[in-house]
């Protein structure tokens, strides 16, 4: 059962507005993440996953993080719409995040644009930031969501939203 979109505000969206399947888009945004007290990515190379829901996923390109910040890991996923997911271990400065961080290396049709790039799950960073803002991680431990000021929700992970 679909729930009461939360009021949107000037300047938001609400993510019951995105589609489903999700769409991709380019952002001019600056996205800075940061791990172990060291700044391992900070690029202005955004797209977005918009899917109905759930906050923004946020892609970046693999070259836009420090040299040894990523680390292949064990196991793989699928998406219905994006394909199968490969994952990655995070690293920055003396720390490890065990697969907190996915690409698709052979997107399907329609997500090309995610090819050679990699999202990451906000939780287990020490800080990731849109614009400055910084992000809360999508509730649930599946979901690799970032909100915003920018998105009003209720979003998908949160407890009871198992059938939405």
């Amino acid at each position: 059962m679909r729930p009461v979109p939360d009021r949107v505000r000037p300047g938001q969206e609400s993510v019951w507005d995105y589609p489903r399947p999700p769409a991709i888009e380019s952002v001019d945004v600056r996205l800075a993440i940061d791990l172990g007290g060291r700044r391992i990515v900070d690029t202005r190379d955004v797209v977005r996953v918009l899917e109905t829901s759930h906050p923004p996923v946020y892609y970046v390109p693999a070259s836009a993080f420090v040299p040894g910040a990523l680390v292949p890991a064990a196991g793989a996923s699928f998406c219905e719409f994006k394909g199968a997911a490969r994952y990655f271990d995070v690293v920055g400065g003396e720390r490890t995040a065990a697969r907190a961080a996915w690409t698709y290396p052979d997107p399907s049709p329609g997500y090309e644009d995610l090819r050679g790039r990699v999202a990451v799950y906000a939780g287990p960073m020490d800080e990731c930031s849109v614009d400055g803002e910084v992000v809360t991680p999508q509730p649930g431990s599946f979901y690799g969501g970032w909100i915003t000021s920018g998105v009003a929700g209720p979003f998908k992970g949160a407890p009871g939203s198992m059938g939405w």
